[in-house]
């Protein structure tokens, strides 16, 4: 858990310093040593060390006293395993097409004087075949991806995964990808949200670099696309993948792609992709039921060396019913708050902590909600609509995200669009924002309490 109280701290850290800044000093350190009386952070070298001890001690202090940490000593410690952010990780305005992800190593070599896009994700290692729970929502999905990861480009081309937010269509995807560099090293597998596309085929017409882009996603023996529903009204985009989907099919290579709905529901789609789209399979993953919910949770307790009494999980499984993720977060913040307090994890605990599993109402809508919030702070519905920077304006904008998505599981531009703001990720960094710190701030988590209780009172 030292791992999730560093990484909360980071998170907070991260909006109170410029991007530069937090990339330089903050991005490679990690928490190596958490006691009763003093914390050790691993920083790369001597010099981050003196920066940070010298200008960022006393914020690093105040960020941990937030998330319940208020050692007497804390000491930077140069630590071999903490990474020294690249020089192009500190430059906003670097973006370049790499040759291939972490993961999913490739001979094809990247365009010379090519564009940098730090950004991008790349597959996730952890999201494997062997630790996805397979039930009765999602068994059709699960064969398909593993005859696909067998039989690349002549199998389900393209695959096409829908359903609601967390319920493992990334996680799914994902493991195809690791599983096809598994069995061929040399496979260049690209993973690519459609957010990120949308942003690198920008970038590519405002640098000039149109057939760098074109050249890089041709490429690929694997194409996966997360999310494609995000791709509705961007006309040269859709234009841009339309081609590339085109090459890749007829080069039989593999595609793979994800949405929160079925091809012909998504809005101001190409009629040409919508066709091509359902040209492999399409597969709608359900809701995990209660049995594979209840596996999900024992087994994510596994993985922290955690035995939980039956009671425990069954209380979760059905806490937390349509998205794994929240299940997830809710075991996460369970395991937290035990392991903080020396505490072994029981259902009475778990009741307190968490709460009973309430239904919300069918008139709650998001103008409700925002007004709660804003009620509970003390503060109007024009600040936390407005462009305010303000911390006690801020963390109620934050709340109130976290809320949106928790309560009525809206998508994140529409959260967005419902607190007034142009860009979806500042609505993903707050929600996972308090997600953390829901672990650790006993105000946060109180706050949330009693907003829940008055909204379904």
């Amino acid at each position: 858990m030292q791992e999730n109280l560093w990484q909360a701290v980071l998170g907070e850290i991260e909006v109170s310093v410029s991007r530069a800044s937090f990339i330089t000093w903050f991005k490679g350190s990690q928490l190596l040593q958490n006691n009763s009386t003093s914390i050790i952070i691993g920083v790369p070298n001597v010099f981050i060390k003196q920066q940070l001890e010298r200008k960022y001690l006393d914020l690093i202090t105040t960020t941990l006293a937030k998330n319940g940490q208020k050692p007497k000593h804390i000491e930077f410690k140069i630590h071999a395993s903490a990474v020294t952010p690249k020089k192009d990780d500190a430059e906003e305005t670097a973006i370049s097409w790499p040759k291939t992800t972490k993961s999913t190593p490739s001979t094809n070599s990247p365009p010379s004087n090519s564009l940098k896009h730090n950004y991008r994700q790349g597959i996730n290692e952890r999201y494997t075949f062997e630790n996805f729970i397979v039930g009765s929502g999602n068994e059709l999905a699960y064969a398909a991806c593993q005859a696909v990861a067998q039989t690349v480009g002549t199998k389900y081309n393209p695959l096409f995964l829908y359903g609601g937010a967390g319920i493992g269509k990334t996680h799914l995807i994902q493991a195809v990808g690791n599983a096809v560099v598994a069995n061929n090293p040399g496979a260049h597998v690209v993973y690519i949200s459609t957010e990120q596309f949308v942003q690198e085929f920008l970038d590519a017409i405002r640098y000039k670099k149109n057939t760098d882009f074109a050249g890089y996603y041709r490429s690929a023996d694997v194409l996966i696309v997360d999310d494609i529903q995000f791709i509705a009204g961007k006309e040269k985009t859709q234009q841009e993948f339309f081609h590339t989907f085109n090459a890749l099919h007829q080069a039989n290579k593999q595609i793979i792609i994800s949405s929160d709905k079925p091809p012909h529901d998504i809005p101001t789609l190409e009629e040409r992709l919508r066709s091509r789209f359902a040209w492999g399979m399409s597969i709608d993953m359900q809701n995990p039921d209660f049995e594979t919910r209840c596996a999900i949770v024992l087994t994510k307790a596994h993985t922290h060396n955690i035995e939980l009494p039956p009671p425990v999980v069954e209380f979760l499984a059905n806490l937390v019913q349509t998205n794994i993720r929240e299940l997830e977060g809710a075991l996460n913040q369970l395991l937290a708050f035990c392991e903080m307090r020396g505490l072994a994890p029981d259902l009475t605990l778990a009741t307190g902590l968490l709460g009973g599993n309430k239904t919300r109402p069918k008139h709650l809508n998001a103008k409700q909600v925002i007004e709660r919030t804003a009620k509970h702070f003390q503060i109007s519905i024009e600040d936390i609509m407005g462009p305010k920077r303000d911390k006690d304006i801020v963390v109620p904008r934050q709340v109130a995200m976290y809320m949106l998505r928790s309560e009525l599981h809206l998508s994140f531009p529409k959260i967005a669009r419902e607190l007034g703001r142009k860009d979806h990720t500042t609505a993903i960094h707050s929600v996972e924002k308090i997600e953390k710190e829901v672990a650790f701030d006993a105000d946060i988590r109180e706050a949330i309490v009693d907003i829940k209780e008055r909204l379904y009172a």
